[in-house]
């Protein structure tokens, strides 16, 4: 589980419902089931009408993946590319097909078959980098949801403070009702905008986090399948890899790398 994600919902939830018992006010206050139809029934429905059924169906994998902690350790992917690449000089780049079994990375597999199968250089860099314009792609649609989500929200919320607006107008006589009446229709605001800025927005923002961290990682290992199929020297490779990194990250790298 991702504590950042799930601390900053906590953060910003409870920062509001706090800021309503300073000010004097009642948590309760703070619910209005009308609001709460509009602003889920219209986002839902705007967004929807965006994207296509398939694109929508991956709505609960990304929620998944914006909760989970990150999957890819690059120092010991590092620590695998160099390894391969001392194998390959020693007993041969056919000699790495019996560690094939052992990776769990597709995208790494993938890389080091096409290798193995004799591919050549350019071919396997042309096919890799395709794969992954496309992973790319696919992330990209998948943040665009929620963004968009992010933006009808808001605006569904006027929509909805103008709902009740029209309703307290039209019942001004009710002098007694009017300013809780008024109250409650600027609840639908409070909703859209609030749901925009702590859960659509941020959660479309992680994934593109998650996506250029995980682009790293292919770049990582697409240089370090090809510096395995040119047989350069374990410590080149290691060095090339490396440089991707940031200079504190390098330094567990090499650590993790020991330990392997």
């Amino acid at each position: 589980m991702d504590l950042t994600t799930i601390a900053g919902l906590v953060i910003g939830i409870g920062s509001l419902l706090v800021s309503v018992v300073l000010e004097g006010g009642h948590i309760s206050s703070l619910y209005s089931l009308p609001a709460l139809v509009i602003i889920t029934g219209g986002t839902l429905g705007a967004t929807a009408i965006g994207f296509t059924m398939e694109e929508l169906k991956t709505v609960p994998t990304l929620l998944r993946i914006s909760m989970q902690d990150e999957k890819h350790d690059v120092g010991r992917l590092i620590a695998t590319l160099v390894s391969f690449a001392e194998k390959a000089r020693r007993e041969g780049l056919l000699a790495l097909e019996e560690d094939l079994n052992a990776i769990e990375d597709k995208f790494l597999r993938k890389g080091m078959q096409l290798v193995i199968d004799g591919t050549d250089a350019e071919l396997v860099r042309s096919i890799m980098e395709t794969e992954l314009a496309f992973i790319q792609e696919r992330h990209h649609k998948g943040a665009s949801i929620f963004e968009a989500a992010g933006g009808y929200a808001p605006t569904m919320g006027i929509i909805g403070t103008v709902m009740g607006l029209v309703h307290v107008l039209g019942n001004l006589s009710d002098t007694e009702t009017l300013g809780p009446a008024i109250a409650t229709a600027f609840i639908a605001t409070l909703y859209g905008i609030f749901s925009a800025n702590i859960l659509f927005l941020p959660i479309a923002g992680k994934l593109k986090n998650r996506s250029a961290h995980q682009v790293l990682v292919y770049e990582v290992t697409l240089e370090g399948i090809l510096s395995v199929q040119a047989g350069d020297n374990p410590r080149i490779v290691e060095e090339k890899l490396e440089a991707f990194l940031a200079p504190t990250k390098r330094k567990q790298a090499r650590g993790q790398g020991e330990e392997e």
